[in-house]
């Protein structure tokens, strides 16, 4: 195989024709291409064929592929080396490899170790004990409540309405611990942190619940991509079952979690299908999962969904019974109605 030179090629992503031809190579591989990666490399032979590539979004490295032709020539350290140099010159340092469980062996040489596999699907970090170490300081403050019936919800929260509030406090008197995680992934239409100021406000008077962001552990770019897929008509069960074997092991050893509640899911497709999953898998973790039935204002399921509606709509009145009245105020501020404006505005440009 001597005499190959390759040259490298970079997208800020890659559009158009370049796109198409990388969508191409991924496919042979048996990989998809994600459309929200924000960086990609390409290796080309000297004829402009291409050898090998790789994306990043955020700290989640992925679409991460060589010619099988070209192995043994070094593409995939010289690929880690342009993935890692970007996201370094981002300042993002702590990052996640996205791959196939035969590829693990090629990114443990390069740093990274493995959080969890499915029979497709693998996730590595570039920190050795990293989600341990992470999970373990997040629960220490919690260390007296171990032995207690624990609880957990996680929620996305876009915004916080009486619906959640209600999950919250069927749970919190199901439980003598709750803990409620908040995704933490910045992909909504409220941002992060806004989502979890929220829920900790619209909390604060429940005794025994504790509020978390849920980190990149949990429902993120790098455990459960499908989700934050908009277009995308339902998750794999390969996606699913990642998140949740990460929950089932790394989370109810940090936090002695005995149950997971969720509210049931009239509208999402990829939501139901992961609380069905979620049913199916976590027993086996033993963590009981109880499903309720959404809370109603008058016949209207109240939904972030609804809620984010009549938002945009500027019906002041229906909002008000449909959130707490943190959440209201929020809504009402001049933070939330310059957030109104904002999403008005694109929603105008997506229309065009």
């Amino acid at each position: 195989m001597e005499g190959f030179e390759f040259y490298q090629e970079e997208g800020r992503p890659f559009r158009g024709r370049k796109l198409e031809k990388m969508k191409d190579f991924l496919a042979r591989q048996g990989l998809d291409f994600d459309t929200k990666v924000q960086y990609s490399v390409v290796l080309r032979t000297r004829e402009g064929e291409i050898a090998a590539c790789g994306s990043r979004q955020g700290n989640v490295l992925k679409c991460i592929a060589v010619d099988p032709g070209f192995q043994g020539e070094g593409l995939m350290v010289k690929l880690m080396s342009f993935l890692m140099k970007n996201a370094w010159e981002e300042r993002i340092t702590h990052l996640f490899v996205f791959t196939k469980p035969v590829n693990q062996s090629y990114f443990q040489d390069l740093g990274f170790w493995p959080i969890m596999d499915t029979q497709d699907m693998l996730l590595m970090e570039n920190k050795i004990n990293g989600i341990r170490d992470y999970l373990k300081k997040e629960a220490a403050p919690y260390e007296e409540h171990f032995s207690l019936k624990t609880g957990a919800i996680v929620m996305n929260a876009n915004p916080f309405t009486k619906g959640h509030r209600y999950l919250v406090e069927y749970a919190a008197a199901s439980c003598e611990i709750l803990h409620v995680f908040v995704l933490s992934e910045d992909a909504s239409e409220f941002p992060a942190k806004v989502r979890l100021d929220l829920v900790k406000k619209g909390c604060e008077d429940l005794k025994n619940v504790y509020v978390h962001g849920s980190s990149d552990y949990l429902i993120s770019h790098a455990t459960f991509p499908d989700y934050f897929l908009k277009d995308k008509a339902k998750a794999s069960g390969e996606a699913v079952l990642l998140d949740l074997k990460i929950f089932g092991t790394y989370f109810k050893e940090a936090f002695h979690i005995d149950c997971r509640y969720v509210g049931e899911e009239p509208f999402s497709e990829i939501t139901r299908v992961y609380n069905q999953e979620m049913k199916k898998i976590l027993p086996d973790y033993g963590i009981e999962v109880t499903e309720i039935p959404r809370c109603r204002n008058r016949e209207q399921v109240i939904s972030a969904t609804y809620v984010r509606k009549k938002f945009l709509e500027g019906d002041w009145e229906t909002l008000k019974e449909m959130v707490p009245e943190t959440t209201y105020a929020y809504l009402t501020s001049e933070e939330g109605r310059g957030l109104r404006e904002k999403l008005l505005n694109r929603e105008s440009r997506d229309e065009t």
